[in-house]
């Protein structure tokens, strides 16, 4: 048990739902819940006077704005926040909103006839997480424009992995990909219902056709294929996407490493790269790509929400250099480019 507890905020317009994330979150003895609030005011007032490490916020109370609440919040007082969400269409898209602009990680409200304790099973280690993750104060994000005379190499594969605070990392580097980008495909992990949402937001974002990966779809230049979350892990296979159905690796599906070792298969020019995310997931995987020639690259320490994965990948001999976030996309295009030199297999 560690020394000092982390101190929870709740934020939520139902005192039944205040209750029951209390209860599961009270359960833990190594958080404490220092306050409710029902609404922005009474929240605002709460944080000045008990100074929490972590909100848990519903975003979708009436009378209010969240993600207005949000951004005040990430621009004025940068600090974890976990989403609690409905798994609505309309709480789906707010939830990614609502992660693109800096909460830590979201977690669904009970569907009818599951348990608090059920749904919320994971609750108590996201807050855990998210009270030592690097929260960053907003800034504006810029696409960044890429030279029209890019070209991708046309057999060249880009494989991305990322867990916690991957939609904004994603977002960032899709952002300033060009509609003629390497083929792309990314496993980020996400529950079932969000990532469709996901990969339409970041297509709107995006030069690239940003769709969410099904079975048999071709790779291409151009495009990016994005796991779906839940049932499946994604491969490639003889050019195609593939969708496995089979047990979590690493507790996840879809899996990083399972993502990063399909593609060390395919004997083609690859590059691997390894985003934000608690644990070790796409580690091994990754150097399964490196030894077979692949270039790699991972996010710095800096510029990650959570140091994990890519520390895991770092310290496995995984990754061929560490860059910050905003240096990503240029040094991914420049690897997966026409003409761009080929790394040798490492042994």
């Amino acid at each position: 048990m560690s020394q000092n507890p982390v101190r929870v905020l709740i934020v939520d317009d139902s005192a039944t739902m205040r209750s029951l994330i209390s209860a599961v979150l009270r359960r833990d003895p190594e958080i404490a819940v220092v306050g409710t609030a029902a609404d922005p005011l009474e929240a605002r007032a709460a944080i000045k006077e008990l100074n929490p490490d972590v909100i848990t916020l519903d975003v979708e109370m009436p009378n209010m704005n969240g993600l207005e609440f949000l951004e005040k919040i990430m621009r004025l007082r940068p600090m974890p926040v976990v989403m609690v969400s409905t798994l609505t269409q309309a709480g789906t898209d707010v939830t990614l909103a609502a992660l693109e602009i800096g909460a830590v990680d979201a977690v669904a409200k009970p569907a009818p006839g599951v348990s608090a304790q059920e749904a919320f099973g994971d609750l108590a280690e996201k807050v855990k997480i998210a009270a030592r993750s690097r929260v960053r104060p907003l800034e504006t994000r810029e696409a960044k424009a890429v030279d029209g005379a890019y070209r991708a190499d046309p057999n060249h594969i880009l494989a991305i992995g990322a867990s916690t605070g991957g939609v904004e990392a994603l977002l960032n580097i899709l952002s300033a990909f060009p509609a003629n980008c390497p083929a792309t495909v990314v496993t980020q992990h996400m529950p079932a219902t969000f990532t469709k949402s996901f990969a339409a937001r970041l297509d709107k974002m995006s030069g690239a056709t940003v769709t969410e990966a099904v079975d048999g779809a071709p790779l291409k230049a151009g495009h990016v294929y994005i796991a779906p979350g839940g049932e499946a892990h994604l491969e490639v296979a003889n050019g195609r996407c593939r969708l496995v159905v089979a047990d979590t690796v690493n507790g996840h599906r879809p899996s990083v490493d399972v993502l990063f070792n399909a593609v060390a298969r395919q004997g083609r020019p690859m590059t691997g790269v390894i985003l934000t995310g608690m644990g070790k997931d796409g580690a091994k995987g990754l150097l399964a790509m490196r030894q077979a020639g692949a270039r790699t690259l991972g996010q710095d320490e800096q510029s990650c929400v959570v140091y994990g994965m890519p520390r895991a990948a770092f310290e496995l001999g995984a990754v061929e250099r560490q860059l910050s976030l905003p240096r990503l996309a240029p040094a991914i295009l420049d690897l997966c480019a026409a003409g761009a030199p080929a790394s040798k297999p490492v042994a």
